[in-house]
């Protein structure tokens, strides 16, 4: 086997993440691929590269010994790409390449960009996970991304990049459904869901530390399923589960949507671009406009 730099890119993810499961999704790829992957290049190099146990992986002698000169090839091929990319678009017309994580603000802002850059080819990738997306702004695969940090999980911003605050804190509501008890209420204290099955999404950064974190606080120890929050939307409104969401959810006939007694559960909202990058501006205030809309009551 031939070691390519996409081996390279894999190497440096699963350090990077500490996780095979955090490292496939950076990567775009499935974990038991990337398992399979790992083993060839160990097997290639004669000897293990990582040390698996039950909270993650980290690197053996061997493997920091390779990743040392690894890291800088990665590097140097990014630096590449990005360049060559850079060439083609000025080749080929402006282009405006943003990435973020879910938000019932990203149609409008889009919609909004589009009328303030004609002419520009405005692309989107979505990903759960912020640290992800922020990766590829500094490699120079995304100009811009729009991102959440829960309260009390910090992000790891790359350097060169440049963060604006959108919103400070962003209380977190509950989705529950409408014969539920405590959806009665305007506001949902947290011991009533004592006794209820609460699910969260393991791979958006933070998320399942930052519940359970303000459950504690709350004396209570529920129940936790992990799952995608679109399967949890569809199990709240039978009853299974109650989730955490965005305030800006909009509520259905068979979800109910409350905040929070306290609002104990927070995210702050920000956007991410290269420093000094002129679109980072315009990208911004669109989406500033573009949250305030829908966060109205007249947009919720």
């Amino acid at each position: 086997m031939d070691l390519e730099v996409r081996h390279l890119r894999a190497l440096c993810a699963i350090a990077d993440t500490g996780s095979l499961h955090k490292a496939a999704r950076t990567l775009g790829m499935s974990q038991p691929s990337l398992t399979t992957q790992l083993r060839r290049i160990e097997n290639a190099l004669g000897g293990l590269l990582f040390s698996r146990t039950r909270t993650g992986c980290s690197p053996t002698p061997l493997g920091r010994s390779v990743l040392t000169r690894a890291r800088p090839l990665v590097a140097e091929m990014r630096v590449l790409v990005t360049e060559a990319r850079s060439a083609a678009a000025r080749a080929t017309g402006p282009r405006l390449r943003i990435g973020s994580t879910a938000n019932r603000a990203i149609p409008l802002w889009l919609r909004r960009l589009r009328t303030r850059l004609p002419g520009t080819e405005t692309t989107l990738h979505m990903d759960v996970s912020a640290t992800a997306l922020l990766r590829l702004v500094a490699a120079g695969e995304l100009d811009v991304a729009f991102v959440h940090e829960v309260e009390g999980s910090p992000l790891r911003v790359p350097e060169g990049l440049e963060v604006r605050v959108l919103v400070e804190r962003e209380p977190q509501y509950v989705s529950l459904s409408p014969a539920h008890p405590a959806a009665a209420h305007p506001a949902v204290d947290l011991a009533d869901l004592a006794d209820d099955l609460w699910m969260v999404d393991p791979t958006v950064d933070g998320e399942a530390d930052g519940l359970r974190r303000v459950l504690q606080a709350a004396g209570i120890n529920p129940r936790m399923l992990h799952g995608d929050y679109l399967t949890a939307f569809q199990l709240v409104a039978t009853g299974e589960v109650v989730a955490p969401c965005q305030p800006t959810s909009t509520p259905r006939h068979d979800v109910a949507v409350r905040p929070m007694v306290g609002d104990p559960l927070a995210v702050r909202l920000l956007v991410a671009g290269r420093a000094g990058a002129a679109e980072l501006g315009a990208a911004y205030e669109e989406l500033a406009a573009a949250y305030t809309e829908i966060s109205s009551p007249s947009g919720a």
